[in-house]
């Protein structure tokens, strides 16, 4: 795969932020997107758009489209993959798809794009990785920063101790200065002389009153403590300390953190090559209506190898797509919060919807209808109208728990039992794909044996896959067991391991009830949902 450019474009082709990962002209990649719209095909749901040079993989947001430009030799698939990932990444970084909001966060979605894409080839990376590359979250700043700010500290209480010392020997000075005059050896005599000795002797004092001058031999012995003290700022203080406790420590952490993150790399990508790009593909295709209502929910989920869960976050979106005009003009009524969701217990979810959606009437009776009553849907496009997110770190949320045993010896050979339970006992999952990193080259020898499904090894990536075609209440648990005979020098080879899965019932089993014309008529109309992983780890 070959990609030339990554665009955000208006309907009629203008370029609101673009990035070039080959050589091209400004005035060609804008040559080929004021073409786009006029090669789009009309009634057509196909995403993608081949001319004699280039090929448009495009996607619509909201008003917008996600467009990447790439040669006609690239693989459509992963240029689909591509394309979702920058249309998931543009969705995360701004609130509302509009220009505004594009042109606002173009400095943020730039640098993700060069993430994402490195001279023309896909980088291996998914939106998790996008974000923290983005945050870009340094402990060595952080101590640095502790650092500095305790030289601060120091300098300004030193600074206020030397202000005092200079404050005292000011006052001795004052005090002194008159005694050691010898001026007043004319008071032997109270004639005008004598008067004028001593008013002469009394001035001197007076206009170097001030004796600042550390040379002076007065001055010298109130001098002497305060320079054996100095202004230390390199001597070892709380900064240097805590810098000493946490180098250690967070330099072990590094080193022990660099490997999985990138098997996590490794695995979260070939769990995900293991299942089609679009979760909606690997289920059974749907006669759609005239109105068809698309409900997608993604789960994240990070837990450690002990059971504890470190996040839990779902996203859902329900998209809407009218190919007769005649029903452009309708209102979606979703039912409510059903008791026996798996997430009925969670608290309650985060909603969102489209900003040309009457958000009034939404809250009061959840009801999805547009501001303008004259106004139709967009026709012959998917229009995401609303959105919802919930997080927790309540273990009894997880739909699909995965406990991993490594036994580790010290001769490098290691025996692993993975097993799997399914929590969410309504749930049907297919395509379940588990990911276990391996020690390099233990794949050659390795012997396995699986309660349930099947394995493969993937030599290129280091990985066991084992891939379960359906989970479900009647095939709710399995185990696999397999045995290495090298380079398994500690348990943390094995992880993190990662999973994949589709299915095609929600968490939050979110609904839509019924679908009504502007005069009040129920129409017909057609609905799919699926739930996929997002990114599903155990580290």
């Amino acid at each position: 795969m070959v990609l030339l450019a990554a665009s955000v474009c208006t309907r009629g082709g203008k370029p609101v932020i673009s990035r070039q990962f080959k050589e091209m002209s400004r005035s060609r990649v804008e040559s080929l997107l004021s073409s786009f719209p006029k090669l789009l095909p009309t009634g057509s749901q196909h995403t993608t758009i081949e001319t004699e040079h280039v090929r448009y993989v495009y996607q619509p947001l909201e008003d917008l489209y996600m467009i990447l430009i790439t040669n006609k030799s690239s693989n459509i698939l992963q240029d689909i993959d591509t394309l979702h990932l920058f249309a998931r990444v543009v969705s995360d970084l701004c609130r509302s798809l509009d220009e505004r909001d594009i042109l606002r966060n173009s400095f943020e979605l730039l640098g993700a794009f060069d993430e994402i894409v490195s001279f023309g080839y896909r980088e291996n990376v998914s939106l998790p990785q996008v974000r923290t590359i983005l945050e870009m979250d340094s402990h060595e700043e952080k101590i640095q920063e502790i650092i500095e700010r305790n030289k601060e500290l120091e300098a300004k209480e030193e600074l206020k101790r030397r202000a005092k010392q200079l404050e005292v020997q000011r006052r001795d000075a004052t005090r002194r200065g008159p005694v050691g005059n010898p001026s007043y050896g004319g008071m032997g005599s109270m004639g005008s002389s004598g008067y004028s000795a001593l008013s002469r002797g009394y001035e001197s004092p007076t206009v170097a009153a001030p004796v600042v001058r550390d040379t002076g031999a007065d001055a010298a012995p109130a001098l002497r403590p305060f320079k054996g003290k100095g202004m230390q700022l390199g001597k070892k203080a709380r900064g240097t300390d805590l810098l000493g406790a946490l180098t250690p420590e967070s330099a072990s952490r590094e080193e022990a953190a660099a490997a999985p993150s990138h098997r996590l790399a490794r695995s979260s990508a070939a769990a995900s090559n293991a299942v089609p790009t679009a979760p909606l593909d690997s289920l059974p295709p749907v006669q759609e209506e005239a109105i068809h209502v698309t409900i997608k929910e993604r789960v994240s989920i990070a837990a450690t190898r002990d059971g504890s869960l470190s996040s839990l976050e779902v996203k859902g979106d329900l998209e809407l797509k009218i190919t007769d005009p005649a029903f452009a003009k309708v209102r979606l009524q979703l039912s409510e919060p059903s008791s026996s969701s798996y997430l009925a217990d969670a608290g309650e979810l985060q909603y969102k919807t489209h900003p040309h959606v009457d958000k009034a009437v939404w809250s009061a009776s959840r009801l999805i209808t547009l501001k303008d009553v004259n106004r139709p849907f967009p026709v012959n496009q998917n229009l995401g109208v609303l959105r919802w997110r919930l997080t927790s770190k309540d273990e009894s949320l997880v739909p699909l728990s995965i406990s991993c045993w490594p036994s580790v010896s010290g001769d490098g050979t290691g025996e692993v039992n993975v097993e799997f339970e399914l929590e969410a006992k309504d749930l049907v999952m297919r395509n379940v794909v588990i990911a276990i990193p391996l020690p390099e080259g233990a794949g050659q020898d390795l012997t396995a044996e699986a309660a349930v499904g099947g394995y493969s090894v993937d030599e290129e990536s280091g990985l066991l896959l084992w891939t379960i075609d359906q989970v479900d209440a009647a095939n709710s648990s399995g185990s696999l067991e397999f045995t290495v005979s090298q380079g398994a020098e500690a348990a943390d080879v094995f992880f993190p391991v990662n999973v994949n899965f589709v299915s095609e019932q929600t968490l939050s089993a979110t609904k839509v009830e019924s679908i009504s014309s502007a005069s009040g008529d129920t129409v017909s109309w057609s609905s799919q949902q699926v739930l996929s992983a997002d990114s599903y780890s155990v580290t």
